[in-house]
């Protein structure tokens, strides 16, 4: 299988990350510091995600629950950077622990062409926030941002996706304004062992409430910070 064409790629925004009491922020060459799309979410998260977090802590023990995240991670970040050296037109070889959520992910891949952006820093100088946007390319021939995830378990729902679509949107948001887009569509893939991936599609209308909401939990956030606009 062929990865798809890269040409067209849009320009990479510079800015420099850095890190504050394990929470990200990035810096531009004008000076202008924002917080990451991840720090925003983490500050503004409702009691009751914070409940459930707490909850499934207390229930594997602290020690389990650490070494499971921590595992979740490495395994997002390989997920990550083999789909990214895919896109890129790289050169791809799986390691064993990657390879079954590669194997899920493939298939919608096969699906994702005119790739212009991957894994690049987006800043929204309005709302004041940043992040690494997955991958801005056309799915089935509709140009979208797409986002990916993995999990052990389908999610099934929107509701378990929890804040993934609101990551997703943001993205979605600050790749519209820094490149001056018009992209009305957002993809979310979770990859899976041995099955298939999740898709989920979502269209203007769902973008729009869930960047209604995005709004929100920024405006939240600044305000927390002490800052009214």
């Amino acid at each position: 299988m062929t990865s798809p064409s890269t040409e067209g790629f849009l320009p990479r925004y510079q800015a420099k990350p850095i890190k504050e009491a394990g929470k990200q922020y990035y810096v531009s060459a004008e000076g202008m510091r924002v917080p990451s799309v991840t720090t925003i979410l983490n500050a503004t998260k409702p009691p009751e995600d914070w409940d459930r977090l707490m909850n499934w802590k207390q229930q594997v023990g602290a020690s389990q629950a650490a070494q499971i995240t921590q595992t979740a991670s490495r395994r997002g970040t390989g997920t990550h950077r083999q789909i990214q050296r895919y896109l890129e037109g790289k050169e791809v070889a799986c390691s064993e622990t990657v390879l079954p959520y590669w194997e899920s992910v493939l298939p919608v891949l096969s699906a994702v062409e005119q790739v212009r952006l991957v894994e690049g820093l987006v800043v929204h100088d309005k709302l004041r926030y940043g992040g690494v946007v997955d991958c801005v390319a056309s799915y089935e021939g509709v140009p979208c941002v797409c986002e990916w995830k993995t999990a052990d378990k389908p999610k099934r729902s929107l509701e378990r996706l929890y804040d993934y679509p609101l990551q997703m949107v943001a993205y979605w948001g600050a790749v519209n304004r820094l490149y001056d887009l018009d992209l009305q569509n957002a993809l979310l893939v979770v990859a899976l062992p041995h099955q298939p991936a999740e898709v989920f599609w979502f269209e203007q209308a769902a973008i729009a409430q869930y960047w209604q909401q995005w709004e929100a939990r920024v405006e939240q956030y600044w305000r927390r910070m002490g800052y009214f606009r």
